[in-house]
């Protein structure tokens, strides 16, 4: 039996480019590429017959490492708390004062991108720091 290598994180969203953006600014990641055949992503969701458009967007990571993200448009809003969230590894490997400020300055990055600061969690003596964030949408994810 083989085990699954590859994933894509899916979103449930209001405007599926906006967020895509986003994420790809926050994580220095890209477009997917058009379609072949069509010069935009526009171009591309409008030739789909109505019945059959789902209006989406997504961007993967350029080294090819990271999953793919998927942004896709639902009628309805976000009403409760994330069950899944990603954690934008920011820190890795930091520790204390040192940790601490990198974080708090990736976190006025990503405000000035449009992100919410939630809240700081500080260090406690087992847990290092982290922010908790909300994306465009609302939707929460940690910087660690």
């Amino acid at each position: 039996m083989s085990s699954i290598k590859q994933f894509q994180v899916t979103f449930d969203c209001a405007e599926p480019e906006r967020l895509a953006r986003f994420w790809c600014e926050v994580l220095g990641y890209v477009v997917s590429p058009v379609p072949k055949g069509f010069d935009t992503w526009d171009d591309y969701h409008r030739s789909l017959p109505p019945e059959h458009e789902v209006r989406w967007f997504s961007c993967v990571d350029p080294s090819g490492v990271g999953p793919r993200l998927l942004f896709q448009r639902v009628p309805e809003g976000k009403v409760v708390k994330n069950r899944v969230h990603l954690c934008a590894r920011a820190a890795p490997g930091l520790v204390g004062e040192e940790r601490l400020a990198t974080l708090q300055a990736e976190c006025a990055r990503l405000t000035a991108l449009g992100a919410v600061h939630e809240r700081t969690l500080f260090a406690d003596g087992t847990n290092e720091s982290c922010i908790v964030m909300r994306d465009i949408e609302g939707n929460e994810f940690c910087l660690d």
